[in-house]
């Protein structure tokens, strides 16, 4: 084999792996019964987590009308940690981010800056994500503070066209 199919190949591996999965079941589809006799998802998810992302923020997060410094200070954090990746309005390496709070929660937003591994790992939908970008996203070290910085700066970026 040659030295640059070779490489190729070794490269684009690891990724049809990921994508690929095997033919396993959609773990939010499914689900069990609890000890307390509840159902939850067969991935162990709870309501909360399919709808609001799993991580840190266990409550649901409530806006109102954006705040422009917060926003600001969300914006500058975004160019310096997520901007390499993701674009507002335009896939790149990662998805598109404008209108990403209304098509998810501003919890869910939060919870995937402050814990992309165990989404990635654990939610069907950023799992689907995944397998569709093939680049799972790093742990950028937000705090709390940040990623609601971050949202609110999302907030205020159109749906792409």
């Amino acid at each position: 084999m040659r030295p640059t199919l070779r490489a190729a190949v070794l490269l684009l591996l690891p990724a049809a792996l990921v994508a690929c999965g095997g033919a396993k079941a959609d773990p939010a589809a499914a689900t069990t019964t609890t000890s307390a006799g509840a159902t939850a998802p067969a991935g162990g998810l709870t309501d909360f987590e399919l709808k609001h992302g799993i991580g840190p923020v266990k409550e649901e997060v409530q806006v109102g009308p954006v705040d422009a410094a917060l926003a600001h200070q969300g914006h500058e954090f975004f160019e310096a940690k997520c901007s390499a990746c993701h674009k507002p309005g335009e896939r790149y390496v990662g998805p598109a981010l404008g209108g990403v709070v209304e098509r998810t929660s501003p919890t869910f937003v939060m919870n995937m800056v402050l814990n992309p591994e165990g989404m990635y790992t654990k939610h069907p939908e950023v799992r689907k994500l995944l397998a569709e970008y093939m680049t799972q996203m790093p742990n950028v070290g937000a705090s709390k503070d940040d990623a609601r910085a971050v949202m609110e700066y999302l907030r205020t970026l159109p749906a792409p066209k």
